[in-house]
């Protein structure tokens, strides 16, 4: 189950991507999230793991990994969205004016849950785009 989302942010991409890579930052454009807190110390890189508490729609607890960092071009975290192991890729691109960031979502549904994510994916691409426009509007307020 994967899809993709994409928008134009009007910064550029070294703030975009400094944003994005502070994952402690994630509960202030994901409506679904309480608390993201990094586990590690240092600043964010290859490695460094964080664990998120989720508000919707049940109260869990997700660990997060970043797995890949290439400085304001390539963000990959993995971890649970939901108890469902997950990959989630940021891709930054200069463009005029700004960012075009391209947000992939790789979730890896077990067994027969499978079954069911043909059914998921669209609901979950779309909160993921109302999430991503939310992300677009913080930054270029700031």
């Amino acid at each position: 189950m994967k899809f993709t989302n994409t928008i134009t942010v009007d910064r550029p991409p070294a703030a975009v991507f400094a944003y994005l890579a502070n994952l402690e930052n994630l509960p202030r454009w994901n409506y679904a999230l309480g608390e993201t807190r990094q586990l590690t110390p240092g600043p964010p890189g290859v490695g460094t793991r964080y664990v998120q508490t989720r508000t919707i729609p049940v109260h869990t607890e997700e660990s997060l990994e970043i797995t890949e960092l290439v400085s304001d071009q390539k963000l990959t975290i993995s971890g649970t969205l939901n108890s469902l192991p997950a990959v989630f890729t940021y891709t930054l691109d200069a463009v005029p004016g700004g960012t075009t960031l391209t947000n992939t979502v790789d979730l890896q549904p077990p067994g027969p849950l499978k079954l069911l994510a043909p059914i998921a994916t669209s609901r979950i691409k779309s909160a993921v785009a109302a999430n991503l426009a939310v992300l677009k509007q913080l930054l270029e307020q700031s």
